[in-house]
């Protein structure tokens, strides 16, 4: 079965870290850009880093660049996300997708075909 599946998500108290994991099952991800998005109760989905298949150059969006960092190992067909000093607004379901395109594309949402996980939740509360 082709699919994407997150885990790593929980409760965590504000300055805390979690690793969300992305990993691929029925194909490899070396040629895929992988995006990680998040989306909160009554907000639209945002884009949050995205890593390119070539150079693993990365993405990230402006709220969490220092903080967040985005890896891969090809080898075992999973992509990571680093979160840490964890905000309370960072708080929402996170999914990770994966497609064909630079990450340009990927994270303005701008693929027609690619894979998205099913989310996992982050939240950052005392």
């Amino acid at each position: 079965q082709v699919q994407l599946v997150e885990s790593g998500g929980g409760l965590v108290h504000p300055g805390g870290s979690l690793r969300l994991s992305c990993a691929a099952s029925g194909f490899g991800l070396e040629t895929y850009a992988v995006g990680w998005f998040r989306q909160a109760p009554g907000k639209e989905r945002e884009a949050v880093s995205c890593i390119n298949n070539r150079y693993d150059s990365t993405y990230y969006r402006d709220s969490v660049k220092g903080r967040f960092t985005a890896s891969r190992n090809n080898a075992n067909s999973t992509v990571y996300l680093q979160m840490s000093s964890l905000k309370p607004e960072d708080t929402a379901v996170y999914y990770c997708a994966a497609a064909r395109v630079l990450c340009r594309v990927l994270v303005a949402g701008k693929f027609l075909r690619g894979y998205w996980g099913q989310g996992t939740q982050v939240t950052v509360s005392e």
